[in-house]
């Protein structure tokens, strides 16, 4: 090795020993007779010494060195007289006797720093110099613990890690596929994994009964903070398991992870149903970090000859404990949030309670206090609370009141990214009926087995078919999601068919898995859980793309290597494609 020790580990306990040291040069300070510089490595920072009344030629040459060089020095380690406790090797310097430039810089286009003056496209350009920056080498590194972590805790309870195909058949359901064209098979194409999802099916009927991967998947969708074209996540499946078993089982990860990364003792898991979670957090994946539950207004509010109320199917609301000293602005502003496209609703009424216990709403033309008194009371509302209620169409108001709900609770700073809440979403409905398309599409997917007793609905009754599914949700972000899955040809050829599938569709599709169903299936079930976002929970972090060494833009663009591109015609010759390059 070109060096004895890294730039973190050297102690007052190694003073007087002779040390090489890598890396590169962080920053410099000439003070008089004397030239300091910063030694950076991936695993910390070291000073080294140059003196001008010992060796000035030394010293001369090491004030020519730039930002980011990489040198090798040779010295011996020495107490400082100015120590910096805040790092661990704050106690010691090295006084240099020779280094050597390994390589030189030019001047970065921003600073390698924890507080850098790079934006966002420009660092994502030089990704290899942002990857310097502390701030990024510790999500790596979080990154690094939490997969040794998942496969220390799945290794213990007998899964197996099996690697599964990239090339795959491209299937019609869930996000849309990444395709690759066949050089070898002309005018037919690759599909890139959106899941492991059949093979691990299949994994089961070969008779390995818990298979887990830490595995890359890919979906050409829109992007967000939590979401890239390629993604990572913990993919596992169980032979003879009933839900309960795989909820314990991954029950038991979770814990690990926690016990693991964060040193935090996560009880037993609360559990709620979709139904419930709807009703009262308007969304399949509620932050219970907070309460602000949602309360069902229709019998106190109808009658009153407020037309908005009247004729609404539904009128629901929230209480905001301690708002009920909120300006006329500060509610316009509420109501131009609720109104925004993005959000649709139609618009925001209020009741606020005074302090001497009077009631002011937006509708006392129509309400009495005694009115905005039975409105409080179903809320047990005390003194300044405020009250906010939205009405409309049932879905769509839940909806825009959940996002309400996460607004007041930015407002009220109750998202206490330091505490976690973890919650299993329970029985969930197995389809979901699409407006535009004139047919179900399935919840989860379509391998999702229904629960046993509403099997017989499947026939003429689909839509409240509950499924064998669960999603593990923490603090209001979907981290996993399972179900017990179908494992027999007559059910799954049930399933396909009130998806809309032809038997010929469902052949050609998933012939494959059916087939297998015919040589002993046993039954199964799994889960798999976002990598990305579980690094990003416990990073505390706000997007799953910087705990990602090389992730795409919003765009979807690698802008360091400028990709997607264009690629040659001989290229596309080959591949039997025809494009339009000049367009």
């Amino acid at each position: 090795m070109l060096r004895t020790n890294t730039c973190g580990e050297l102690t007052i306990k190694d003073k007087n020993n002779k040390v090489t040291l890598c890396g590169w040069v962080q920053r410099s300070r000439d003070l008089g007779g004397m030239t300091f510089i910063d030694l950076r490595d991936r695993y910390g920072i070291t000073q080294l010494v140059f003196n001008m009344d010992t060796n000035s030629a030394l010293c001369e040459e090491a004030r020519k060195l730039g930002r980011e060089f990489v040198i090798s020095v040779i010295g011996t380690v020495a107490e400082r007289s100015n120590k910096n406790l805040k790092i661990p090797t704050g106690e010691i310097e090295i006084i240099a006797d020779s280094f050597e430039i390994l390589n030189e810089s030019k001047l970065p286009p921003f600073t390698i720093e924890d507080d850098t003056d790079g934006g966002e496209e420009q660092r994502m350009k030089y990704r290899y110099l942002d990857l310097r920056r502390n701030v990024n080498k510790n999500n790596l590194e979080l990154r690094h613990k939490m997969a040794s972590a998942t496969r220390e805790y799945l290794n213990s309870v007998n899964f197996i890690e099996i690697e599964t195909p990239f090339l795959i058949k491209s299937t019609p359901e869930g996000a849309r596929d990444y395709v690759v064209p066949s050089r070898i098979n002309p005018g037919e194409f690759y599909a890139l994994p959106q899941s492991p999802q059949t093979f691990k099916q299949l994994l089961m009927v070969a008779g390995y009964d818990r298979y887990y991967q830490i595995v890359r998947c890919f979906r050409d969708e829109d992007l967000r903070a939590d979401r890239q074209p390629e993604f990572t996540q913990i993919d596992c499946e169980m032979s003879f398991a009933t839900q309960e078993g795989v909820l314990e089982t991954f029950e038991g990860l979770v814990k690990h992870l926690f016990k693991k990364i964060k040193k935090i003792d996560i009880e037993k898991i609360p559990r709620m149903s979709y139904h419930d979670a709807m009703k009262y957090y308007g969304t399949d994946k509620p932050d219970i970090r907070f309460e602000m539950k949602f309360v069902e207004l229709n019998d106190v509010t109808r009658g009153k000859g407020f037309k908005v109320f009247d004729e609404a199917a539904f009128v629901v609301g929230i209480c905001a404990e301690g708002c009920g000293e909120y300006t006329r602005k500060q509610l316009d502003e509420l109501t131009d949030f609720v109104r925004k496209p993005q959000i649709g609703a139609s618009g925001l009424v209020y009741v606020k309670i005074g302090k001497d216990g009077s009631y002011k709403s937006s509708v006392d033309k129509f309400f009495a206090q005694e009115d905005l008194k039975k409105i409080a009371a179903k809320f047990n509302a005390k003194e300044n609370d405020l009250i906010l209620i939205l009405a409309g169409q049932k879905d769509k108001t839940r909806k825009c009141l959940g996002e309400l709900r996460l607004e007041m609770a930015d407002r009220k700073g109750l998202k206490d990214n330091k505490k976690y809440c973890p919650l299993w979403v329970l029985d969930f409905p197995l389809f979901e009926w699409h407006e535009e398309m004139n047919r179900y599409y399935a919840k989860h997917h379509p391998f999702t087995s229904p629960k046993p007793e509403d099997i017989s609905l499947l026939d003429h009754n689909p839509i409240v078919v509950k499924a064998n599914a669960y999603d593990l949700v923490i603090n209001g972000v979907e981290i996993g999601g399972g179900s017990i899955r179908i494992h027999n040809k007559q059910l799954q050829n049930k399933m396909f068919k009130v998806l809309g599938f032809t038997e010929k569709e469902a052949q050609e599709q998933f012939g494959f898995l059916m087939n297998a169903f015919e040589y002993g299936a046993p039954p199964h079930g799994g889960i798999a859980f976002g990598f990305d976002r579980w690094c990003a929970l416990f990073g505390e972090g706000t997007s799953i793309r910087d705990y990602i060494a090389f992730p795409k833009n919003n765009a979807g663009r690698d802008v360091m290597i400028d990709s997607p591109s264009q690629i040659s015609e001989e290229q596309l010759k080959e591949l039997n494609l025809k494009i339009d390059l000049k367009k």
